[in-house]
């Protein structure tokens, strides 16, 4: 009589990747995506779209797929001189640079995702990205078993508020704060009436865009740089962020707590809302209105809202640690830049270079 085999009497075989590589923005961007870490899930087809839109470049996609389902999705654009063959995976500066990997992924994909990438470019880079970014783990635990070379630079601290934890503690915000933001509150009314709303996927129309512009052009950022920085004029990122919204999904991630005075534009928070978690990405205020603390008064209703709405962190990127600090925002994963070098000579090099990399700053 023959016995009959258990399916653990069969040798598992590991699983097969296959790669490809795809001529512009590649539509399984968004299928791996979904399949994203909460957190990572804003990188999206219309992401990238709106960086090449924004930044210029031409992309190509390259694509791991096990048993026919996409697992990773790298964007990718050609960086410096050509024949230097370097590649940068494109996006906005914030949150952070970096593409989807579907939760379920091993660093065997990232192993064949290098291989056939070795093919084709001298080196990566990825960033300013996070610490304990998924995609940078895998990458960093398969550029390792396949000889690459990984040149870090650093960027700068990040900070977070964890809600959930400081609500545990006792009441947040805490009443004495929300006592002061009455008095200020009550002073701002002299200017004019105040009108606090939000903004939100449909919302993102043209005019809301042109409301934003508005108050970064009045503020500190016009009169102490050359406004390069402002996240919504011209001559700053409003592109990409008006490129972005294009994607309904992403509009409705996006979200502007906005203040009004007698009906104008005087402070605004933009952040990015995702799953339980917000990334701060920007806000500025009229300084007509600066000895109220408008921008205070704003970001302590958005943090009420963002409780009402299921947030329970607040991610606040680099930057001044002041306002962060005071709120109850602590250090977060240090943000980095990395730059992969694939084996061989160019690692060589690389390593030569690695001091001039990491004392280049931003970029």
């Amino acid at each position: 009589m023959t016995k009959p085999m258990l399916p653990t009497d069969f040798e598992r075989l590991p699983p097969i990747h296959a790669i490809e590589t795809v001529d512009g923005l590649a539509s399984a961007i968004d299928t791996v995506a979904q399949g994203a870490h909460a957190t990572h899930r804003f990188l999206r087809y219309g992401w990238f779209s709106a960086a090449l839109a924004a930044y210029g470049g031409q992309a190509r996609t390259l694509i791991a797929s096990r048993d026919g389902a996409p697992v990773i999705a790298l964007p990718m654009v050609g960086l410096g001189p050509a024949m230097l063959r370097l590649a940068a995976v494109p996006g906005c500066y914030w949150p952070f640079r970096s593409f989807p990997v579907r939760q379920d992924v091993g660093p065997e994909a990232f192993e064949a995702l290098l291989d056939a990438l070795a093919r084709s470019v001298t080196a990566l880079r990825i960033g300013p990205v996070y610490d304990d970014d998924p995609g940078l783990c895998l990458l960093r635990i398969a550029a390792e078993a396949r000889g690459w070379t990984a040149l870090p630079r650093d960027v700068a601290e990040s900070f977070l508020l964890d809600i959930d934890g400081a609500r545990a503690e006792g009441t947040w915000p805490r009443s004495s704060t929300l006592k002061k933001n009455r008095f200020h509150e009550k002073h701002l009314a002299a200017h004019g009436a105040p009108a606090w709303d939000f903004v939100a996927g449909d919302g993102w129309t043209e005019e809301a865009f042109d409301d934003l512009a508005l108050i970064e052009r009045a503020s500190w950022i016009s009169e102490r740089t050359d406004g390069s920085d402002a996240k919504f004029t011209d001559e700053g990122h409003g592109a990409f962020w008006r490129a972005a919204a294009q994607d309904p999904v992403l509009a409705q991630m996006m979200w502007a707590a906005m203040l009004r005075i007698d009906g104008a534009p005087a402070a605004f928070s933009f952040d990015l809302n995702v799953g339980t978690l917000k990334y701060a990405i920007a806000n500025s205020y009229v300084p007509t209105f600066a000895k109220h603390s408008p921008g205070k008064l704003l970001y302590y209703r958005n943090l009420v809202r963002a409780i009402e709405d299921g947030i329970t962190r607040v991610d606040w990127g680099a930057g001044d640690s002041g306002y962060k600090r005071t709120i109850g925002a602590e250090t977060g994963p240090m943000i980095r830049d990395w730059l992969f070098v694939r084996p061989g000579a160019a690692s060589v090099v690389g390593r030569m270079l690695r001091g001039r990399w990491a004392k280049s700053g931003q970029g």
